[in-house]
């Protein structure tokens, strides 16, 4: 779902960050029912947080998961943790890297971007959520 929606484009023309472009395409597509507002949320998220750190894609991914499986707060429900690392561990066992710097660094380019970084979590993203959550 999510992954089709930006394989075919959805992100480039809205100018979105891969933190963002994640959160608003899984707004729509898992109807998150997130406002302008609180999807602003992600905007300092991309780039690996500005600082080439740990994967925009990922924490849009994290705040995705969160927002379906959280009916409170986190602590209550411990899953959380084991869908996050899911993610993390097959993330990184894919594209070999969670940081921003050495994903760039294998996969941008001026052409696509960040593209295959972020579809990479986006097709995670949307197993875990099938799994876990039918839509």
């Amino acid at each position: 779902m999510l992954e089709k929606l930006i394989r075919n484009g959805y992100g480039v023309k809205e100018d979105l960050n891969c933190a963002e472009t994640i959160l608003y395409g899984a707004n729509k597509v898992y109807d998150l029912k997130l406002d302008k507002k609180s999807l602003k949320l992600a905007s300092g998220f991309g780039g690996g947080m500005g600082i080439e750190s740990v994967c925009g894609a990922i924490t849009g991914s994290l705040m995705v998961l969160g927002n379906l499986f959280v009916p409170d707060v986190a602590h209550k429900y411990p899953k959380i943790k084991e869908l996050n690392k899911e993610f993390f561990e097959r993330f990184e066992n894919e594209m070999g890297n969670i940081l921003c710097t050495p994903l760039k660094e294998s996969y941008h380019s001026d052409e696509y971007k960040c593209k295959i970084v972020i579809l990479k979590a986006a097709e995670i993203l949307d197993k875990i959520v099938a799994r876990e959550k039918i839509f």
